[in-house]
């Protein structure tokens, strides 16, 4: 396989470097300003350096919404009967089985104690969106901040990030890793702005940057049904993980995994809320015609998307379900600019979306009689007016990448792990198994946050185990 970005690997005995940092972070999403917390609170210093002048990556670009078992915010507002264990078969139950075990079982366990210590440490003030259940979950877990965004995340994190004193060092764009003859990480060297370069020296590394959506040829190669697609994600996923990964006979995983999804608005460019389809709204092509069950999951609808005449369909739904959109700051924005189609009858309907209108409401009738030919049953009709977005299918992010023990160690081919080289988020591989359908909603977070925090944890245990040593 190989990528446009140039990522090297190159070997040394030491490093001159004018700085040297227990723990080094490359990616200042929320996988790296999870850990870089975590890491302060265990009274190890760090280092995050992010490519952007700000970071923001996949997180800032998604809803913000981190799936969590045995919280005090689900506690809060009484659901008791969550627990790792649940979530973790509720993660296996939509991955068909095929997700990494262990990381899954690592995972369920540390998401929750995660938020918690964002919350009571940090500031993070949770909510529970209990009013709706997304795909695969069995019960309410899916957390949020009170502005439901991923920027709003990004926000807090990098606020609690700076209160704790932490530096992140933007605009530092890390290509090249710097390792000894025994395969330990000893540094890594960075372009900066105006062509100049600069080393630092670590004792440990997390690769906290990237999956590989942003890498057109990667794509192709790795998840061909996606090769025309929109790209929903940050540009900064150009595969550097699995580059350095490949160079260094790094074991990879789930290449084909990835999150896509099924209601990127079109042509203004947003996401528009699964949670509308949940509750009742439809998917109906050009035809006028239903095409998926839309309760399996926003991701696999990506593919069923562009498989319709001009890889569009439109979200249809009433008025009940657009004030539940509207409590979504996603869609107000696409309304805003435009999005929104407001439709007074069938026959309104069917000129807009450009179908016959008999085609249409046998669709809406199928679904008044409660049995579509999929089998999903309505809990009710929709009823006129009738409201439309157009949307298309996205790659929004990849699942795939460097495998890792549960400690978040990466691994080599033969499954022992790099003694001080860590992964986590969409540098490693996930818990969403190999393909578009294994992705229960919240994956990315969960994998970002849990992820940072084990391996923070992991790192912290090696500074110590070092300086104990000395």
């Amino acid at each position: 396989m190989t990528g446009s970005p140039s990522r090297l690997i190159r070997r040394a005995t030491q490093v001159e470097a004018d700085v040297h940092v227990p723990v080094a972070i490359v990616g200042g999403g929320a996988c790296g300003l999870t850990a870089a917390l975590m890491l302060s609170d265990a009274g190890v210093a760090c280092v995050v350096l992010e490519r952007d002048a700000l970071p923001s990556g996949s997180t800032a670009l998604s809803s913000g919404f981190i799936p969590a078992p045995g919280t005090r915010t689900q506690h809060a507002h009484g659901v008791r009967d969550d627990s790792a264990e649940r979530f973790a078969t509720d993660i296996q139950a939509k991955a068909h089985g095929r997700a990494s075990p262990a990381l899954v079982e690592a995972y369920a366990e540390s998401i929750g104690p995660a938020l918690d210590a964002l919350q009571e440490r940090h500031g993070l003030q949770w909510m529970l969106l209990d009013g709706f259940l997304y795909p695969g979950h069995s019960v309410h877990r899916m957390h949020a901040l009170p502005q439901k965004t991923g920027a709003s995340l990004m926000a807090a994190l990098q606020s609690a990030v700076e209160a704790a004193g932490i530096p992140v060092l933007t605009q530092a764009l890390v290509d090249t890793l710097m390792l000894d003859a025994e395969d330990r990480v000893i540094g890594i060297d960075y372009a900066r702005p105006g062509g100049s370069r600069e080393t630092l020296a670590c004792d440990a590394l997390l690769l906290a940057c990237n999956g590989f959506g942003g890498n057109a040829q990667m794509v192709r190669a790795l998840l061909p049904e996606m090769a025309e697609a929109i790209f929903g994600g940050h540009t900064g996923n150009d595969g550097s993980a699995i580059l350095w990964g490949e160079s260094l006979g790094a074991r990879l995983r789930d290449l084909g995994g990835y999150q896509g999804h099924g209601s990127w608005v079109t042509p203004q460019g947003a996401l528009m809320s699964w949670a509308v389809m949940m509750e009742g709204g439809v998917q109906i092509n050009c035809e006028g015609r239903r095409f998926h069950d839309e309760t399996q999951g926003y991701s696999e609808a990506a593919v069923h998307v562009l498989a319709q005449p001009g890889g569009i369909a439109w979200n249809v739904f009433d008025a009940p379900l657009l004030a539940l959109a509207r409590g979504f700051p996603d869609f107000c924005d696409a309304e805003a600019a435009g999005a929104l189609r407001r439709c007074e009858s069938v026959a309104a309907l069917a000129d807009c979306i450009g179908c016959e209108p008999t085609v249409l409401q046998g669709t809406l009738d199928a679904m008044r009689d409660g049995s579509p030919p999929d089998g999903r049953m309505f809990t009710r009709a929709l009823d006129a007016p009738y409201f439309a977005v157009k949307v298309t299918g996205a790659l929004f992010h990849t699942q795939g990448g460097l495998d890792t023990a549960p400690d978040m160690r990466v691994l080599r081919h033969d499954g022992t792990p790099f003694a001080n080289l860590l992964a986590a988020g969409g540098a490693a591989g996930g818990v969403s198994g190999d393909a578009v359908w294994g992705y229960l909603s919240g994956n990315g977070l969960l994998s970002a946050v849990a992820g940072g925090y084990i391996a923070a944890r992991t790192a912290a245990a090696l500074i110590h185990s070092t300086k104990a040593s000395r």
